[in-house]
């Protein structure tokens, strides 16, 4: 797996487990505002041919 392809699947992984923890009745908001745009921010550009229409 090519680097920039294993940074963008480990960091849509964490987006999903704090949209998990987003669910939680007693999730911290200000906590989930700071890492969720965080880890937005820090998004690689996802590997070629991962979206249709994208050539690989």
């Amino acid at each position: 797996m090519c680097p920039d392809c294993e940074d963008f699947a480990r960091t849509v992984l964490l987006l999903g487990h704090l949209a998990t923890y987003a669910e939680m009745p007693d999730a911290d908001a200000t906590f989930m505002g700071v890492v969720g745009s965080a880890l937005a921010a820090s998004l690689p550009e996802p590997p070629p041919g991962l979206f249709p229409g994208e050539s690989a």
